[in-house]
């Protein structure tokens, strides 16, 4: 038997989650896969907690108390779900909608044991795309958000491969990359015993890409698996362009890149940081002191 626990992390956000709980009920298991649901809250204020005990009696919801972001949520369910002999962790973001056989397709390519990490293809849920007037209504639903993904170390981004393309089945193959989105990433124990939970200094976003780096270093592969499928309404906490994305993303891709980099990359971050200090918005100049600090 296979255990599997998935994770949630709530904050606030009652209508995307008994959503995203909706999707995952009628998730396929296959054959000899034992599967629970953890959800950890981070200190809602929306009734959110009794909402998801009364629709869901049989998840798990565990009462954080407080917002430990992205990071620190997670490994409350990491350590919960490690403590109770989970065979595999499947990080799943609440503002998703799973496709019923995302689950058995990311299970079904670990046979080599050096494959660590695997993600999903990710669609844009409808209405929730970048470019919305950009598509036709029949596109809706088919838009990509993530099917791998690029890392440009020379500026220090990590970009979405396929992100704003309609799917036509141009990525439809099994590939390696570099990294998987926390929005669906599934773990094997044994990665989190070698390489550790997430970074709680990164308290949200780019502690997936530390993360992915990390167990990358240590041998393990991981994989982009189209046959995974979801919807994501992207940025539902915090909200893209948002001063608290913009300050995380900010300090976070200097505190990721000064770890990974090449040096001469680690020289023009350094430059751009001190730059956002005398000429940045004040959200920034904010993100680069703490980073410095």
């Amino acid at each position: 038997m296979t255990n599997i626990s998935i994770i949630l992390v709530n904050w606030n956000g009652k209508k995307d989650t008994l959503e995203c709980l909706a999707s995952v009920k009628n998730v396929s298991m296959g054959q000899r896969v034992n599967a629970s649901v953890i959800v950890v809250d981070n200190g809602s204020i929306d009734d959110s907690v009794a909402a998801i005990k009364k629709t869901f009696p049989d998840v798990e919801v565990i009462e954080a108390g407080e917002n430990l972001g992205f990071t620190g949520g997670n490994n409350v369910g990491i350590r919960k779900a490690l403590e109770d002999g989970a065979d595999f962790v499947w990080l799943l973001n609440n503002d998703t909608s799973v496709d019923e056989n995302a689950l058995v397709a990311l299970l079904e390519v670990y046979k080599d044991p050096r494959i660590g990490i695997a993600g999903s293809k990710i669609y844009f849920s409808p209405g929730h795309e970048f470019h919305k007037e950009k598509y036709q209504k029949k596109e809706l639903g088919k838009v990509i958000w993530y099917a791998g993904g690029h890392i440009d170390w020379q500026n220090m981004y990590a970009s979405h491969r396929g992100v704003d393309e309609v799917d036509t089945g141009q990525y439809d193959t099994v590939v390696e990359t570099p990294f998987v989105t926390g929005c669906s990433m599934m773990v094997k124990k044994q990665v989190f015993e070698k390489v550790g939970l997430l970074d709680e200094k990164l308290f949200a976003y780019l502690e997936d890409l530390d993360f992915c780096l990390r167990a990358n270093q240590m041998g393990y592969k991981l994989l982009y698996v189209p046959q995974s499928k979801l919807w994501h309404k992207n940025a539902g906490s915090s909200g893209v362009g948002s001063e608290l994305h913009q300050y995380y993303m900010t300090r976070n891709r200097l505190l990721v890149g000064m770890r990974y980099a090449p040096y001469r990359t680690k020289f023009a971050l350094i430059r751009e940081a001190m730059r956002f200090i005398v000429f940045g918005p004040s959200v920034k100049r904010k993100a680069v002191i703490n980073f410095l600090k």
